[in-house]
This record gives structure tokens, sequence and C-alpha cells, in this order.
């Protein structure tokens, strides 16, 4: 029974027992709701996970061998344009001939292609000013006065590296993450 004393003084019988239930209490609950909010937080952050049809286009691989110098074509990689070109030794001279100090963006064509292959240019075809698809990928197609690509939206002018020479385009077609996996396969959306 509890003296007259505790009573008025507020205290539990038993002490501190009256305390340390608190705060067992206290942290039943605070785990309690970390463990819901948990529960919660899971399924939201998984469904922003890609789905499978995503997961298919994470890479493509693109056959090279009917690519002719000179030639190049346009393909698909996660539903965007992917130009891929076989660059001529002329192309190439013209690419390595620009001064650096000239590009708006500036990246010499060995940096643009992988070691040992400056004839394989891989760029995406998007344009880097307002996502149009640049000319220059098809046959007969404008290539611009710097002989690459030239943008029809607003006028931006690639050269043969595909870097930004003439526009509003503030940088040169990107280049994706790409392998060579024979001398005549790529995969592209892989990290060499």
């Amino acid at each position: 029974m509890a003296t007259v004393e505790q009573q008025h003084s507020g205290e539990a019988p038993g002490g501190d027992e009256g305390h340390r239930r608190r705060d067992f209490i206290n942290i039943a609950a605070v785990s309690a709701a970390g463990v819901g909010a948990v529960a919660v937080a899971l399924p939201l952050i998984n469904q922003m996970n890609p789905s499978a049809d995503v997961l298919a286009l994470a890479s493509t691989e693109v056959d090279l061998s009917a690519i002719q110098p000179g030639q190049a074509i346009k393909t698909i990689y996660r539903k965007q344009p992917l130009f891929v070109r076989h660059l001529t030794p002329h192309e190439i001279a013209q690419a390595d001939a620009v001064p650096l100090g000239e590009l708006r963006d500036p990246q010499t064509l060995e940096q643009r292609t992988k070691p040992g292959k400056a004839q394989w240019l891989i760029t995406m075809g998007v344009c880097t000013h307002l996502g149009c698809v640049p000319l220059g990928a098809g046959e007969g197609e404008n290539r611009g006065e710097f002989g690459g690509y030239f943008c029809p939206c607003h006028g931006s002018a690639y050269d043969t590296a595909a870097r930004i020479r003439k526009g509003p385009a503030p940088k040169n077609l990107e280049v994706p993450d790409y392998v060579f996996r024979s001398d005549t396969v790529i995969e592209v959306g892989v990290a060499a």
C-alpha cells in the first residue's frame, strides 16, 4: 500500500519502476511507428524501380558489319535515335584538324571514340538544344556545313565528330556508354 507521502508526491508505488515502464512503452511505440513507416515506404520506393520492359531496353546490340565507310545508320536505343557512323580517313582527319579552342564543348575525336576504333562514332541522335533529331545519318540527308549532322529545327550544325560547331545547341551530341563485343558488334548501354 502506498504511503501518504508517496500519494501526495505523485510517485508510483515501487519508486523508479513507473518511470521504467513508461520509458519501455515510449520505446515500444516509437519502434512500432518506425516499422510501420518502413512497411509503408518500401512499396512506394519499390514502385520507382524500372519495369521489366524498361530493363529489356537497358542495352542493345548493333551489328556494324554492313555499315560502309562514310555511311551512318540510325537505330533505336531506349526509345531514342542512336547514330552509328563509320568515319572515313578524310572525316577523321577533318575532326582531328579542328583546334579545341574553336569548340564550344571541347572534345577530341579520340575522347569520343574507343581506343583503336576512331572510325566508329556512336552518338545519341538528339540535338542538345531542344531535343530534335538532326539530319545526316540517312542516305542523302543534309549533313550541314561541317559534314556531320544538321538540326533542321533551329540550325545547329555538328562536325564529323558530332561536336557542336554552329547554332544554339550548347553541347556535342551525347556519346552513350558502349563496348565492342567483337570487331563488328557493339553493345550500347554497357559501361566499359
